[in-house]
């Protein structure tokens, strides 16, 4: 199945900005992140799918290249363990096609190490406040009996297939087509003594143990760089960066909206007839609020600076506070008979104390009216 273009897939126009860019996609992550949908099951295929489009997006470089040559300027350096992270450099693509064919070019030079990613999951409190956490991550590290080299001793030889040209000819009826050499990787030279450690590789797997420090602020989708913490390179090349991707866990009472902070407080119905005040909670301890008489369900009350600080502005969110009335439940027979004196007490004048469902009632018999009629 053939991919969908990467703007459609983040819902905006080949115009749009890095901003608007970086907002389609946080929307995105948010929606279907395999966490917040466990039942869907076509959620983390648009999760990846989004993520993907974001990662060409929003490079300016891979943009450039995207929007000049579509999907086949991907095609090939695709993937890897950083996770789409080691695109091919177009240049070095055209290089060696025509470099081959026509007998010209360089030896291949060494790439750096891969790119790593790793998914940190936080609380609403770390995500807020900021944290230092201590991650794990599995990675190709330079081995450390060769010291990275591969070699034994530390001795190259001249490769006796190319004799240190780094480039072997190969001869088709009429046509030489010249190509980087297939045992020293277009090098010119080989390891004397492979390392027995790493095999000759240089590189050997294991865990590597990170302390990363989250600076407040920070909210899903959001990427801590820790440079030269990747993948280690090839002998004589340097290791690959390690991207720290963020995600927020859901919170038992606050909802996050950018810089503001949203929760619903209950409340009985004899409060919001009669009014009252409440202690509610903010992450930096409960403050009181005064709920006006007469209050409905969903009346807003916002706390001014008790949201999430911005990481990059230090703009300062609110706490937005929605007031829910319950209906009481268990009751005695002595709260049952004064409900029920309460209730008759209203006789015929219901409706002034009542005026949205008034209002209402009025709606639907003047809509039954017109069906009917």
């Amino acid at each position: 199945m053939s991919k969908r273009d990467y703007y459609e897939v983040l819902g905006v126009e080949r115009s749009v900005t890095e901003v608007e860019l970086k907002k389609s996609f946080r929307r995105l992550a948010m929606k279907y992140h395999p966490d917040r949908c466990p039942d869907d099951p076509h959620a983390q295929e648009k999760f990846k799918e989004a993520k993907e489009a974001y990662e060409v997006l929003g490079d300016p470089n891979k943009r450039a290249l995207y929007d000049r040559h579509g999907h086949a300027a991907f095609e090939q350096g695709m993937g890897g363990r950083g996770g789409g992270a080691g695109f091919a450099d177009m240049g070095d693509i055209f290089g060696d096609i025509f470099g081959d064919i026509f007998g010209g070019g360089r030896a291949r030079q060494p790439r750096r190490g891969a790119d790593l990613r790793y998914i940190l999951e936080l609380d609403l409190e770390e995500a807020v406040f900021g944290a230092d956490k201590e991650i794990r991550v599995p990675t190709l590290a330079a081995c450390e009996k060769c010291d990275g080299s591969g070699s034994a001793d530390g001795k190259l030889e001249t490769c006796a297939t190319c004799q240190g040209h780094g480039r072997v000819r190969m001869q088709n009826g009429i046509f030489s087509i010249q190509q980087a050499c297939p045992h020293c990787g277009g090098s010119g030279k080989k390891i004397a003594n492979p390392c027995k450690a790493c095999r000759g590789e240089g590189r050997v797997e294991r865990e590597k143990k990170l302390a990363v420090k989250i600076p407040a602020g920070v909210d899903s989708g959001d990427r801590i760089r820790l440079s030269g913490e990747g993948e280690a390179g090839p002998a004589g090349t340097h290791p690959g960066d390690l991207y720290v991707e963020v995600n927020v866990r859901e919170h038992a009472i606050f909802q996050r909206e950018r810089d503001d902070l949203f929760c619903d407080v209950p409340i009985r119905f004899s409060q919001a007839a009669l009014g009252a005040e409440l202690e509610v909670p903010t992450l930096a301890g409960e403050v009181t609020i005064k709920i006006p008489a007469e209050s409905q369900t969903g009346t807003l009350f916002r706390l001014r600076g008790k949201g999430v600080k911005n990481v990059r502005s230090g703009h300062v969110g609110d706490l937005i506070c929605r007031v829910v009335i319950e209906t009481p439940v268990k009751l005695s027979k002595s709260q049952r008979e004064l409900l029920e004196q309460f209730e008759a007490s209203f006789g015929d004048d219901a409706g002034k104390h009542t005026p949205r469902a008034s209002s209402w009632f009025d709606g639907v018999k003047r809509f039954v009216e017109r069906v009917t009629s």
